[in-house]
């Protein structure tokens, strides 16, 4: 995997048996491209759909993208899709709907044996728990321990509304807290925390979307639309005059640390230390992401 978790921001789902949408895929911009072989692939189609993986994770790479998998319930057909698609090495391995973390060391298993026996490096294959459930939700940072494998968690929004009997909107306002505890808890557990999809067309929708997770402290976002990873990488992108602030602020506190002063003014906010390593953290990921994108 040679762009690291922390530094991707965008991870589209695409039709798992649908070659002009994996193809298409590649031309989408999106830092990690996920292959559903679960519910974007009718049970009729996942056959066909497993053969189609090793061409686009291929072509996916080639973009310069992540190629990743999500596979189903290992007691569905999540044992048959890892069977078909573990041969072509995917980076990342996604389960739908983990709600403990027995089910991440079963996959963790799985997969080890499956590297063994095609050939792949132990430890390549990483995992990426998909949050569905109310159950699972309160279990993540358990579930993101459960095995070395696992880089980022994802949190769903259409599965975890419907468990929670929530009604759907585009404001988001059903799952606000579910999206802040799943973010705790991927940050308690030191893990990539990748925020939930946004279900709607509305281009302006996904931006306000992406916007609102980034406040919260998301760097990652699901998309189900290629239309928004543009947003997405926008969004979790630092942008030349955030840049350009961080730059003055860390300038300001230095030089007042240097005179021995504790805080700085800066345009009307009274910088201390915590923005000062909030500013510092800024440059640093622009500069990693700058490097990634080569």
């Amino acid at each position: 995997m040679h762009r690291p978790a922390d530094l991707c921001r965008s991870w589209l789902f695409v039709n798992g048996a649908e070659e002009a949408a994996l193809d298409a895929a590649a031309e989408a911009g999106a830092d990690v491209v996920i292959q559903d072989l679960e519910d974007f692939t009718p049970p009729a189609l996942r056959p066909r759909a497993r053969e189609l993986s090793a061409s686009a994770f291929e072509r996916w790479r080639e973009a310069g993208a992540v190629a990743a998998v999500r596979i189903n319930p290992l007691d569905e057909d999540g044992k048959a899709d890892l069977d078909a698609v573990m041969p072509a090495g995917p980076d990342i391995v996604a389960l739908p709907k983990v709600s403990s973390p027995e089910q991440i060391v079963q996959l963790d298993e799985r997969v080890t044996r499956l590297e063994r026996e095609n050939g792949i490096a132990h430890g390549a294959t990483k995992l990426l728990p998909n949050i569905e459930l109310a159950r699972g939700l309160v279990q993540t940072a358990a579930i993101a321990r459960a095995s070395h494998r696992v880089v980022a968690c994802l949190v769903a929004s259409e599965d975890l509304a419907a468990d929670l009997g929530a009604e759907r909107g585009p404001d988001g306002l059903e799952l606000a807290y579910a999206r802040q505890r799943f973010l705790v808890e991927c940050v308690a557990s030191g893990t990539v925390a990748v925020d939930c999809p946004f279900t709607w067309t509305d281009e302006e929708g996904a931006r306000a979307d992406a916007a609102w997770a980034r406040r919260l402290g998301y760097r990652a976002k699901a998309a189900v639309s290629p239309l928004h990873t543009a947003i997405v990488n926008e969004a979790f992108t630092p942008s030349r005059a955030e840049i350009e602030q961080a730059l003055k602020l860390v300038t300001a506190f230095e030089a007042a640390r240097d005179k021995g002063e504790a805080r700085v003014e800066v345009d009307g906010v009274l910088v201390e230390v915590p923005n000062y390593n909030n500013a510092r953290r800024l440059l640093a990921r622009a500069d990693r992401l700058a490097m990634a994108r080569g």
